[in-house]
């Protein structure tokens, strides 16, 4: 056991004493991605997009209760997506939603579900639902029309949890 503490410690000095900076031809570093996603709930090797961000919510125009798989639109988790380019029943995580408050209080863990498709969501877009009311999107109002870093994490079966 101290053999394996010892050998990790030596990993990590040696990633804090190389430099900040890394090229193209800089060979992978999968302890150092092991880290950074442990720090940010992002899956190491998951495929990642910048995709501008708007928001909307139910009573907005044509916003109905249920996403394009028929399933009832989650506030804070339901994401609409171009299917071109993130299929549905994609789990996402969007970082810069951590932290973010919840409708029921809590804060976001940045874990949103592309469920739903909508027709000005086209290319490298996404949509996220606030909830229902304008005034469901003030929390977040940062977030639109900005470019949100997005990373695919796994898929998911049937409705996306409520």
């Amino acid at each position: 056991m101290r053999r394996r503490l010892a050998a990790l410690a030596a990993i990590l000095a040696g990633l804090a004493a190389a430099p900040a900076y890394a090229s193209q031809n800089t060979p992978s570093d999968p302890i150092g991605d092991l880290l950074v996603g442990a720090l940010t709930g992002a899956v190491p090797g998951s495929p990642q997009f910048r995709l501008k961000a708007s928001l909307y919510h139910v009573g907005a125009r044509g916003v109905g209760v249920l996403d394009s798989l028929g399933c009832r639109v989650v506030a804070m988790r339901t994401a609409a997506i171009d299917p071109r380019v993130i299929p549905r029943r994609t789990v996402l995580f969007i970082q810069e939603t951590v932290g973010l408050k919840m409708p029921d209080g809590r804060l976001h863990d940045g874990y949103w579900y592309a469920s739903d498709t909508g027709g000005a969501i086209k290319g490298n877009r996404i949509d996220l639902f606030t909830g229902s009311g304008a005034a469901s999107m003030k929390p977040i109002m940062g977030l639109n029309m900005s470019h949100l870093t997005v990373s695919k994490i796994g898929d998911f079966k049937g409705c996306p949890p409520a």
